[in-house]
């Protein structure tokens, strides 16, 4: 599914939109499903370890406003089977949960979830939202290994800051500030 908004956010401010559905993603899903729902910076859910889900924000925008934001996410909810390049790596909410799950609930659970948390954001409260994205990181804590366009990063996740970058300390002792990147979790 997608949505289109119009946030009175700046355009740096947009990685918090990301945030903000991922958090009403996984929050729906556990509800719904009654499973553990987690999210990988910056914008996979996981459960038991594999990928479930996946959220994509792209934006239109001036030098200081927003035009619009569209932002999709596609759920695993009741399939079975998934092409050999991704079956060790996806999961669904049939296969987490042993049932089917009803998929107007998924979608209704996460709009309403959804709706309270884009207020928050709209009103200015992200530390509402942030604190509830902390606490359902799966790399907060972490060791975790970035690769970026043009950089390879490894260390333990130990936050994110307001803009949604993640805070990684490298084995070097430096506290390094990624926007962007594919993630995994190291042993």
């Amino acid at each position: 599914m997608s949505i289109i908004l119009r946030p009175s956010l700046e355009p740096y401010e947009a990685p918090r939109i990301t945030m903000t559905c991922a958090v009403a993603a996984a929050k729906a899903i556990r509800k719904v499903a009654g499973i553990d729902c987690r999210i990988k910076w910056p914008n996979d859910l996981l459960v038991e370890g594999k990928k479930v889900a996946g959220i994509l924000t792209e934006m239109s925008a001036d030098m200081d406003s927003i035009n619009f934001v569209v932002t999709g996410i596609g759920i695993n909810v009741n399939n079975t089977d998934f092409p050999a390049e991704i079956k060790e790596t996806a999961t669904s909410l049939k296969l987490a949960s042993g049932k089917n799950v009803d998929r107007l609930k998924i979608l209704t659970e996460f709009l309403s979830q959804f709706e309270g948390f884009y207020r928050d954001l709209e009103n200015g409260d992200f530390e509402k939202i942030l604190g509830e994205w902390r606490e359902l990181s799966c790399n907060l804590g972490k060791r975790v290994r970035i690769i970026g366009r043009n950089s390879e990063l490894e260390g333990i996740a130990l936050d994110v800051d307001s803009d949604g970058a993640l805070l990684v300390k490298t084995d070097g002792g430096t506290v390094e500030r990624v926007l962007s990147g594919d993630v995994s979790l190291r042993e």
